[in-house]
């Protein structure tokens, strides 16, 4: 949902300003979100938002790896995806955007990092794999975040462990 919402965002308003003001709307509006419910309500809408797209994945059967399904996930968001496997449980994401323009959206500040990927980012990603891949736990450790400095660039490392079935 968050990420479709700033998806039509993105798309219906063509002008870089309207777009901004677009992104600075959402921003405030996960702040209060956070302010009012919590950090656990957006990390819950964005992990909910990011199952629901891993479902209709499954259910067409497009994906049956987690590099494929890293990189359609940012293709849809216009990105250029680099998903390299270290190892067994480790792999490094590199999204690049053609233009200054991610998920999370805004100006650049340092200040907002921790929330969006905390509460947005990671969330949405995780509910996307878990739905995917549910043998599987999924965490991530960012290494770089666009709003951090400003670059096209989001990087970072997914964490890959099996679950631990408790009957």
């Amino acid at each position: 949902m968050v990420v479709g919402l700033i998806h039509i965002y993105y798309t219906i308003l063509k002008g870089d300003f309207i777009t901004k003001d677009a992104l600075k709307f959402f921003q405030a509006y996960i702040r209060e979100m956070i302010d009012v419910g919590g950090s656990n309500l957006p990390k819950a809408i964005s992990a909910k938002s990011g199952a629901k797209l891993g479902k209709i994945y499954k259910e067409r059967s497009l994906v049956s790896q987690i590099e494929d399904a890293l990189k359609q996930v940012y293709i849809a968001l216009r990105a250029k995806p680099i998903v390299k496997k270290l190892n067994d449980n480790l792999y490094e994401v590199i999204v690049k955007y053609s233009k200054g323009f991610c998920s999370i959206g805004g100006s650049n500040h340092s200040s907002r990092v921790q929330i969006f990927q905390d509460n947005i980012c990671i969330p949405y990603t995780k509910g996307f794999l878990n739905e995917l891949f549910p043998q599987y736990k999924f965490e991530a450790d960012i290494i770089n975040c666009i709003p951090l400095n400003g670059h096209k660039t989001c990087h970072y490392k997914l964490k890959v462990s099996n679950r631990q079935n408790s009957l």
